[in-house]
């Protein structure tokens, strides 16, 4: 693959400079063949994986402008990502990230359907390094099976019930229920009483 296919474009531009700190990524392109004043862009981007869309987006032939747009972005963007990642503290959850002595190690002859499993924190963003995001429940996907060919994991996390997909290389191990941590069992509680719900309300949308 040669340097230009490598490149991340946002339609036109090129990705020159890009950040992603909490739940959101902050772009900065470049077009050099762009209309007039609109040589540089700055923008937020969410993507699935597969597709990508740009929001807030500002264009300008003036560098440091956006440049100095980007870096206001970042910098808000932190401060927002602090003060959510600081509630577990004010809760007192100790918030440590989880490492192989906190669990149970698992191999590919594991079972991790319906298991509280623990992610590994280098798989995580930097700021997401800590136990309240590494604490989820599996809840299916081919790689949850033993000794399955597939790979992929569909989890929701205990604290925040944000669901998300990881490959199983990605799980560190698993933590059975009674040895979690108390603030853990709380929202596994919550967590499984918001499945009831929404089973129970299936349940009667089929008869």
């Amino acid at each position: 693959m040669s340097a230009d296919q490598e490149k991340r474009k946002a339609g036109d531009y090129v990705i020159i400079h890009a950040l992603h700190i909490g739940d959101r990524e902050i772009v900065l392109g470049e077009n050099p063949a762009g209309e007039r004043n609109e040589r540089y862009m700055c923008a937020f981007c969410e993507s699935n994986g597969l597709f990508a869309s740009y929001t807030e987006v500002m264009v300008s032939d003036d560098y440091p402008e956006l440049a100095k747009l980007f870096g206001e972005r970042v910098a808000e963007q932190a401060e927002k990502t602090r003060i959510a990642l600081n509630g577990p503290k004010i809760q007192g959850i100790p918030n440590a990230p989880i490492t192989a002595e906190g669990c149970e190690v698992i191999g590919y002859q594991h079972d991790l359907q319906g298991k509280i499993v623990v992610i590994r924190p280098e798989v995580l963003r930097p700021e997401y390094r800590r136990a309240t995001s590494q604490l989820q429940l599996c809840t299916g996907g081919f790689g949850a099976s033993p000794n399955s060919r597939g790979t992929a994991c569909y989890c929701t996390q205990l604290y925040s019930g944000k669901t998300s997909c990881f490959e199983r290389s990605d799980i560190l191990g698993v933590i059975a229920p009674e040895n979690l941590p108390q603030w853990a069992k709380h929202y596994l509680e919550i967590l499984r009483q918001e499945q009831q719900t929404e089973k129970k309300a299936r349940d009667r949308e089929g008869r």
